[in-house]
């Protein structure tokens, strides 16, 4: 996330589809350097089999919820009609909660995070902070998250994200998970080696009931700034400094995850490379460097390009985009440059919008509005404690605002799809 914790046009169910390992019909669930750039192609190069028709390294995973396996006939249309028939069916309170994804604390107790499930119906949760209980102790967390979503309505399940990048920002270990070396060690692996190493660490994720991996941080750093980036420099988890080296490492980790069948969420649009501060920590983070024909924006167009299913967006001011607005509340980030220049058809996902200081002066209820407002989807805190006036700050927008409740209509779509597309949804 924002300091701590990622032309080909194609619709995003098409993007989306190789995700697909329980189709519509099943049952909600998830199932227990310039190296890297030279040899991409061979990972990445031809996308129908290296991103778009792979097998889960895991096989036929089992559901959370005990549910049916694959549905070997689920096609992009059928997860069309069943996004846009529950979406049909969901009042003004259960879209605003498609639109949330709130943290759940490690390794506090569950109960908590249970009792929120069931009072807001969130399109998902976060698993944040650190555990380190092994694959096991997270799959019965996340089974018992599934079913207190499933209980409130058996026909749609949860994202269950976590932020697993590498190194400092690895939120689960324990037996069963791999220790993940920082991006800047990964950068410097063929994309064959990563490529196959992301594989394993998404098939562990799978085995834990984690179906959404926030990574991988997309940022090309600045050689300028080095560790003075207090974001991702500091802390390693950029790729590296050439926009072409960060493009292949962020491709061949995309493949692994997706051959895992695990969605991802590269991060944080437009950039947090250019910048000494850090958004979770700092107040008006500010980027005067990127542009919206910047080289840095290389490999979130390229991850674009290869059907990337969620893009995160930053905090930051970015001066030479939108220098009244943070790209979180920006209409010209995330409409202009992110859905129409770079032609992202998918989830927009935010930083966190809890806890974070960049946006600490917007009431949280305004965090969520305006984020939706300038095009977003999945509204993410990490603070349990905000979700339910993030709730009601676009139950209240959508009463007296057609426009915006057309955009939350819009965006329970985008959302639904990419649930579908998972297993998520039983129609």
């Amino acid at each position: 996330m924002g300091g701590h914790r990622y032309r080909i046009r194609r619709r995003l169910l098409t993007a989306l589809l190789p995700l697909a390992l329980t189709g519509c019909a099943a049952g909600p669930g998830g199932g227990a350097t310039g190296q890297v750039a030279g040899n991409a192609s061979s990972v990445i190069g031809n996308a129908p089999s290296a991103i778009g028709n792979v097998p889960s390294v895991t096989g036929t995973a089992p559901s959370v919820t005990g549910g049916s396996t694959a549905e070997p006939g689920a096609t992009a249309s059928s997860t069309a009609s069943c996004a846009e028939q529950i979406a049909g069916t969901l009042d003004a309170r259960a879209k605003a909660g498609q639109l949330l994804v709130v943290g759940s604390a490690l390794p506090d107790p569950i109960g908590a995070g249970l009792d929120l499930v069931h009072r807001i119906g969130p399109a998902g949760v976060l698993l944040a902070g650190r555990s380190r209980s092994g694959v096991d102790a997270v799959a019965q967390r996340t089974s018992r998250l599934q079913r207190a979503a499933t209980a409130a309505d058996d026909r749609i399940g949860m994202l269950v994200a976590a932020d697993q990048e590498g190194g400092q920002v690895q939120a689960l270990s324990g037996p069963g998970f791999s220790t993940i070396p920082t991006a800047a060690e990964q950068g410097s692996w063929s994309a064959a080696k990563l490529t196959g190493a992301a594989t394993r660490w998404g098939g562990e994720l799978k085995a834990a009931g984690v179906n959404l991996d926030l990574a991988p941080v997309t940022d090309v750093l600045s050689p300028a700034l080095g560790s003075r980036n207090t974001s991702v420099g500091v802390s390693r988890r950029a790729y590296g400094t050439e926009p072409d080296a960060v493009r292949g490492s962020v491709l061949a980790f995309l493949a692994g995850l997706r051959n895992a069948g695990i969605a991802t969420s590269v991060k944080h649009f437009p950039g947090l490379g250019q910048v000494a501060g850090n958004t979770d920590f700092s107040a008006d983070v500010r980027d005067t460097t990127t542009g919206p024909d910047s080289a840095s924006l290389g490999p979130f167009r390229a991850a674009v390009d290869a059907g990337v299913p969620l893009v995160m967006v930053s905090s930051a001011v970015y001066s030479r985009i939108d220098s009244s607005s943070p790209a979180a509340f920006s209409e010209p980030v995330i409409g202009g440059l992110l859905r129409g220049r770079l032609g992202f058809t998918g989830v927009v996902v935010s930083d966190d919008l809890g806890r974070a200081v960049a946006v600490a002066s917007v009431p949280p209820g305004g965090r969520a509005v305006r984020f939706v407002a300038a095009g977003g989807d999945l509204v993410l805190t990490v603070d349990p404690q905000t979700a339910e006036p993030m709730l009601d700050g676009l139950v209240d927008r959508m009463a007296v605002d057609p426009g915006f409740a057309a955009q939350v209509d819009a965006a329970v779509r985008r959302v639904l799809a990419a649930k579908a597309a998972l297993g998520l949804l039983r129609c």
